[in-house]
């Protein structure tokens, strides 16, 4: 399979796993408006809400790393700028989700 199938394939499948994790944090994030921070951190410290808040980020940040490489190949005419861009920005897909679900996971009251 060519190289530019498999990544639309991926922004696809990434997009369809997205939008049901999206709906359920955006009732999540509706759900801790009036609830204390004890209350809220007992949310985000419960197994199915870490193994769900994980999911969605290294899931976003897989989606928003292959659509702005995308970005870089339309529009970036030095293949060397290019190639330092996307090199950048896959560190960054990589070091922020895994801070992110390191902080996450050592989340305590």
């Amino acid at each position: 399979m060519v190289s530019s199938t498999k990544k639309w394939l991926f922004i696809k499948v990434s997009s369809l796993i997205l939008i049901p994790l999206m709906i359920w944090f955006t009732f999540i994030l509706a759900g801790i408006y009036d609830k204390t921070f004890a209350e809220v951190v007992d949310i985000f410290t419960s197994q199915p809400t870490k193994i769900l808040i994980s999911l969605l980020f290294v899931v976003s940040y897989f989606f928003s790393a292959l659509t702005i490489s995308e970005i870089f190949e339309d529009y970036m005419g030095n293949q060397k700028i290019k190639n330092v861009a996307n090199k950048i920005l896959y560190l960054f897909a990589i070091l922020i989700p895994l801070l992110t679900l390191i902080i996450i996971y050592n989340l305590n009251l």
